[in-house]
């Protein structure tokens, strides 16, 4: 039985034999704490890596800023090759960054501990860090009375078994490959994400134009007042006895999301009401910082709010498919909190009223038709290599799951 726990479920043909039980501190020849520095403006050289600059999704050096550190840089704490850091303490402790030489000059701050790798494949035992097993041990490692924390050598301690380093090696190489056909897909992504920003653009300032079929000029756009072609649609009902879908709207232009089973006590609200797929949903308190969504079809039936005033479209003027373009243009949005008066957060609430007189310009509905259907195809572009990516994700967790063990 031991035998088998030893041997992974799926295995390179060429491989025999258990895999051995090894620790952190057999395979790397150096554990060092992070220069004690604070950040400050990037000098376009050293680079610095905090707890936050380590995405917690990919794992991947995404800075948010760049940043370098401050005062004398000493050069001992320059990661190379073959360097894992791990977060020692706080709600990220267990994180942790294999450092990629495309990275640049990096330096490590000091609520991280480098470890450098010398008798193991690095991203082999990187690999490591990404199973649920490590994150069960960091969980139990990292109990304190106070904050969490694992200190250098408590990290070294840490056991996983490894095979023979030709067999680490081939397992890191087919694993590389999966990574690098994910960030080749997260590329197309964010490059047609700015292909639409641009084109976007372009579209409404009107210096791309659509022609109708027969290759003429659509009519000049016109100004027109939203209250013109949208129509507050209320649907109330009373509040439910029992758990219900609710509502909301994101921020920044990010959609709806849906609080699937919700309790009905907790609201204090008799009455709410219900949202039909294409509706136009604004959330009067955040609308100045772009809480405006079209509901999904998935959507239909939920629950909202007064604070969530709905609006349906006069088709005849205006597409609720082309509008959701309409909405997420930045001058749009600064006319939303320009009629969001008040303080910061909750005190600022949208005026309906001044809601309905905005105004925007408006192209005939044949040539909305066009503008939307374009943006929708690169939407629908940008929506497929997402699923390709999360794929791609799902079977890389898979095939770690018997690849390791």
């Amino acid at each position: 039985m031991e035998k088998q726990k030893n041997i992974p479920q799926l295995r390179f043909p060429e491989f025999e034999g258990e895999w051995l039980l090894d620790t952190l501190e057999n395979i790397c020849c150096d554990a060092m704490y992070g220069i004690n520095a604070s950040a400050t403006t990037y000098d376009g050289k050293h680079k610095y890596l905090r707890i936050t600059d380590i995405d917690e999704d990919t794992r991947e050096f995404i800075p948010n800023p760049l940043t370098s550190p401050a005062g004398n840089i000493d050069c001992q704490f320059k990661l190379k090759k073959g360097d894992i850091v791990f977060a020692r303490t706080g709600a990220s402790v267990g994180k942790s960054y294999l450092y990629k030489e495309e990275d640049g000059d990096l330096y490590f701050a000091g609520f991280l501990i480098k470890f450098s790798i010398k008798n193991a494949n690095p991203y082999f035992v990187y690999t490591q860090t990404l199973h649920n097993t490590y994150n069960k041990w960091v969980t139990v490692m990292s109990m304190r009375s106070g904050q969490p924390g694992i200190n250098a050598e408590e990290y070294k301690s840490y056991k996983f078994k490894l095979p023979t380093l030709p067999e680490q090696q081939k397992i890191a190489s087919f694993f590389t490959a999966i990574d690098e056909k994910i960030t080749q897909l997260k590329q197309k992504k964010i490059l047609l994400e700015q292909y639409k920003k641009g084109v976007m653009q372009k579209i409404f300032l009107q210096q791309i134009r659509f022609k109708d079929d027969n290759g003429q000029e659509y009519p000049k756009w016109e100004k027109i007042k939203l209250g013109s072609f949208l129509i507050q649609k209320i649907r109330e009902v009373p509040k439910p006895n029992s758990p219900y879908l609710a509502i909301g709207v994101r921020s920044h232009c990010k959609g709806t999301f849906q609080r699937i089973n919700s309790d009905p006590d907790k609201i204090e609200m008799d009455k709410l009401f219900v949202i039909k797929k294409y509706d136009l949903v604004v959330n009067i308190t955040f609308a100045w910082e772009g809480a405006i969504a079209l509901a999904k079809e998935e959507d239909e039936g939920g629950l909202v709010s007064h604070r969530f005033p709905t609006y349906i479209f006069n088709e005849d003027k205006v597409l609720g498919i082309y509008f959701q373009y309409v909405f997420i243009q930045k001058n749009f949005r600064e006319l939303l909190d320009l009629i969001s008066p008040g303080g910061a957060g909750r005190n600022r609430v949208l005026n309906k009223k001044d809601f309905l007189k905005l105004t925007c310009d408006i192209p005939m509905v044949k040539e909305q038709t066009k503008i939307a259907n374009f943006l929708t195809a690169i939407d629908d572009k940008i929506n497929h290599t997402e699923t390709q990516i999360e794929k791609a994700k799902v079977w890389k967790k898979g095939l770690m799951e018997q690849m390791f063990v």
